[in-house]
């Protein structure tokens, strides 16, 4: 039984995965995050330039 859980202990390749799983995670939430954030500013800074080219 101790063998067993001194390899487990020492065993580190799931440990790898699952750090990068949440890497990939936190990584996913600000990219999309920016994205959310730019395209709002974006659609409203287009909307402005629209309206301004079309009084002119």
């Amino acid at each position: 039984m101790s063998k067993i859980i001194r390899q487990l202990w020492t065993e580190d390749h799931g440990q790898d995965v699952a750090e990068y799983a949440v890497m990939l995670a936190v990584i996913l939430v600000i990219v999309i995050g920016t994205v959310r954030l730019i395209g709002g500013n974006a659609n409203n800074v287009f909307s402005q330039v629209g309206s301004s080219l079309g009084t002119q």
